[in-house]
């Protein structure tokens, strides 16, 4: 049997997302099928249109969801038809070398499913009969879609969909890049770079670390605001700025302790490095274009000790993270009804890409009708 449902698909590089019609498969081996109620519209989804992010079109998007499964494949023992879940883009084996020394985050399975599912084949095809290839192994910016176990984690029912789908990508990967990667330290400074939907997560990660100082680094006064109400202390606008690391040292008092690209750009990751006292960790969360490189002083690399790492999905350990962050939302330490600035059907999806391309402040989400 296959589903229809509507889903967001890209076609062509540099041209607007469509919304049209595909047939999904019933679940195979290891599989399930998740009838979607709401899916973030993230930077990364945006990256595949404009061929930032190198994926063979057409492509179903979407891996930041939330939904209530309707059907299991054979194998599946972990889920059943009723269970909500979140998605995750990366997909985790459980038994490699990295799943089993606690960086699922790196799961080799992960590397086998880029646009398909881990076996390499898809579930997915659109009216014409033709495969259509899935973001991350997800392709979840559908009313209806089929993957793989081991990109989905099971949540309390009683989470709102909405907002747990959050979790799923941006709140992880920016919560996680400060609590997780980094290890930020109670009392410390911290200067995030960018305030987009995972900037605005690096930094209530770091309040919710106990961060003394946080500055937040945007050229636009709106995401500044917003920024404050996640727990930055300061806001920065680098707009016109002519030395914007200098002010940022100056303004930190001789260096932070911790600071964040959350842009994804090289001279970004730069910056970050630069505005480091001596001993601090610069965490390089967004994802930046496969040319772009970065360039620092290897002298000083060797006699500051900063250290320059990645972060990928927030070195996320998702059966044990994703249940801590619903924790703190119960609790209100973790804002996400904040985040979501703007609501969109399935049909509009086309205005949310080019609101999240005109840089609009918090998160755009995509709720499937019931």
């Amino acid at each position: 049997m296959a589903y229809r449902a509507k889903a967001v698909v890209a076609r062509e590089v540099g041209k607007p997302v469509v919304v049209e019609f595909i047939e999904v498969a019933e679940p195979r081996h290891g599989e399930v099928t998740v009838r979607m109620a709401a899916c973030g519209v993230c930077h990364s989804d945006l990256s595949a249109t404009n061929g930032t992010i190198a994926y063979p079109l057409p492509l179903v998007l979407g891996h930041e969801g939330a939904g209530i499964i309707i059907a299991v494949g054979e194998g599946v023992d972990q889920y059943a038809v009723g269970d909500h879940v979140v998605s995750s883009f990366v997909s985790m084996c459980g038994h490699c070398h990295y799943c089993q020394t606690g960086r699922p985050q790196l799961c080799v399975q992960s590397l086998k499913s880029l646009y398909t599912l881990p076996d390499g084949t898809l579930r997915t095809s659109d009216a014409s009969g033709k495969d259509l290839n899935v973001f991350c192994g997800c392709g979840v910016m559908s009313e209806i879609a089929t993957v793989h176990q081991g990109n989905v984690i099971k949540v309390d029912p009683q989470m709102p969909l909405d907002r747990a789908a959050l979790i799923s990508c941006g709140v992880m990967t920016g919560v996680g890049a400060a609590v997780n990667t980094a290890k930020v330290q109670a009392g410390s400074i911290a200067v995030v770079f960018g305030c987009g939907g995972v900037g605005l997560n690096a930094i209530q990660g770091c309040a919710i670390a106990g961060a003394g100082m946080i500055v937040a680094v945007d050229i636009r006064g709106d995401k500044l605001e917003l920024a404050k109400q996640f727990g930055a202390t300061h806001g920065f606008n680098s707009s016109g700025q002519e030395n914007p690391g200098k002010a940022l040292y100056k303004l930190t008092g001789g260096g932070a302790d911790y600071a964040f690209d959350c842009v994804g750009v090289g001279k970004i990751s730069e910056m970050a490095w630069g505005v480091l006292r001596r001993g601090g960790t610069a965490v390089i969360v967004g994802i930046s274009n496969a040319k772009d490189q970065i360039a620092l002083n290897a002298q000083q690399v060797a006699t500051s000790e900063k250290t320059l790492t990645g972060s990928y999905y927030g070195s996320a350990r998702p059966q044990l993270d994703f249940p801590r962050l619903i924790g703190l939302y119960r609790s209100g330490r973790l804002k996400l009804d904040e985040l979501i600035t703007r609501t969109y059907a399935i049909d509009d999806a086309p205005q949310a890409f080019a609101d999240l391309n005109a840089g609009e402040r918090g998160r755009g989400v995509i709720r499937f009708a019931a």
